[in-house]
């Protein structure tokens, strides 16, 4: 048994050290008035010493704040900067961009979209700026072809803000997710919900004929990483042909499976692709991508307006600067190579994590160039979400920052760059081996 009072001095001691050694970063927060929860974004809060250390600037897989301290940066803007941050070829591309927006398509897109095709196998894209607008209208594109009202998702999922998957199962079915904001219909109307790795309960809820497709990371990674139990996703891709669904990957933060995400990855067959964040290395961007025979059934429809106020587009989508990004980004930083690289560095993180959990009831997954620690080894998300525990979470955060160490402030996944070295996962190694230590005496 883990002793709570030792872990809430520990706790206490870290806290107090993170605010001495911080005090400009609570100096800013403190005089931030103008902001909504004092932060330009209210996620920001998510900070396990009570206020978020404030950027100063970031480069390669290095962070440093306003009050001078420098981290090796393991959360990577939760995936937005798997490229690093201020990769050169971004930055070069940003400063060659001539023109940012200007609602006309450039000739970057098409490379962009050929490149796609070629890591992701589905044929047709299209841009957002996030991945979130990206899941969106590949819902509302389901929705129309399919003449089918519900999505279905797996038990704490995430896509982002989607109003259909904040979301999770009840005992008789679908519920908000718990903290959801203002959902604006009762999600059982909009969204059928079964656990990750329940083949059985995801045949009952396709059998009622209302879903338009099955939206799902091919392995669910904002509650630690379940991975598919052998045959869970080749069952997936059968039952959605056998039911008429479509099968829609949002590959926004499994892409760390390797250049192609678990769709290359694993040789899976979705009908539609999403990702977001990383593919343009830090530049806002979205983008789905849809098979041939998808396409066609789009653009069939006659009464769908996809070119003015249908629900599918964006004034910035497909920018000309966040399309010149996302080719230097593909193009020369998230290469085969880079990946290559990043997935061994995760590999020695895993082992150095595994090593130090020996003999505890913990688990490490790892996902190609991301890996995760859990304090259990749940098989489905709601297990999973049942062994949260914020105290844990904290003390391991600060006890990283407070040695100059980032992690995920959301959980505690640690994500490879192309700019991580073999010491900066040694150093993990270490202090965390420390913390675990001082945690069971």
């Amino acid at each position: 048994m883990l002793d709570r009072t030792r872990l809430h001095a520990l706790l206490e001691r870290e806290r107090r050290n993170y605010e001495a050694r911080l005090p400009r970063s609570r100096a800013a927060y403190d005089s931030a008035g103008s902001l909504l929860g004092r932060v330009p974004m209210t996620w920001m809060n998510k900070a396990a010493g009570r206020f978020p250390a404030y950027l100063d600037e970031a480069r390669g897989a290095r962070v440093r704040d306003i009050d001078g301290f420098e981290y090796v940066d393991f959360c990577l803007g939760d995936t937005g900067a798997m490229a690093g941050h201020s990769p050169e070829p971004v930055m070069r591309a940003v400063r060659n961009r001539l023109g940012f927006t200007a609602m006309l398509p450039s000739e970057d897109a098409e490379w962009v979209g050929a490149e796609l095709t070629r890591r992701f196998k589905v044929g047709l894209w299209s841009f957002s700026l996030t991945a979130t607008d990206a899941n969106r209208w590949a819902i509302r594109l389901a929705r129309q072809i399919t003449r089918r009202p519900k999505i279905l998702v797996f038990n704490y999922c995430y896509h982002g803000t989607v109003d259909e998957t904040v979301v999770t199962l009840g005992p008789d079915g679908t519920l908000p997710r718990p903290g959801n904001v203002g959902p604006p219909v009762d999600p059982a109307e909009t969204t059928r919900v079964v656990e990750f790795n329940d083949l059985e309960a995801l045949e009952r809820e396709l059998s009622h004929g209302d879903v338009a497709c099955v939206l799902m990371e091919p392995a669910l990674t904002n509650i630690g990483i379940v991975l598919p139990a052998p045959g869970f996703l080749p069952a997936v891709r059968e039952l959605t042909r056998r039911h008429g669904t479509l099968l829609i990957n949002d590959e926004t933060h499994t892409f760390s499976a390797g250049p192609g995400g678990c769709t290359r990855a694993w040789d899976l067959d979705p009908d539609i692709v999403t990702i977001g964040k990383a593919i343009a290395g830090g530049v806002p961007i979205g983008a789905y991508g849809v098979t041939r025979e998808v396409a066609d059934r789009i653009l069939a429809e006659e009464g769908a307006d996809l070119v003015d106020v249908g629900g599918v587009g964006g004034t910035l989508a497909g920018n000309a600067l966040s399309i010149a990004a996302a080719r230097a980004t593909l193009e020369e930083v998230l290469t085969d190579d880079a990946f290559a690289y990043m997935t061994t560095l995760a590999s020695r993180f895993t082992g150095g994590v595994a090593k130090a959990i020996e003999g505890l009831p913990w688990s490490i997954t790892q996902l190609g160039a991301r890996t995760e620690y859990r304090f259990g080894t749940p098989a489905n998300g709601g297990e999973s979400a049942a062994l949260s525990d914020d105290d844990l979470d904290d003390y391991f955060h600060l006890f990283m920052h407070n040695r100059g160490v980032l992690m995920t402030p959301f959980h505690n996944m640690a994500l490879m760059c192309p700019s991580t070295t073999t010491e900066d996962v040694d150093l993990h190694t270490e202090l965390f081996t420390a913390a675990v230590r001082e945690l069971t005496g």
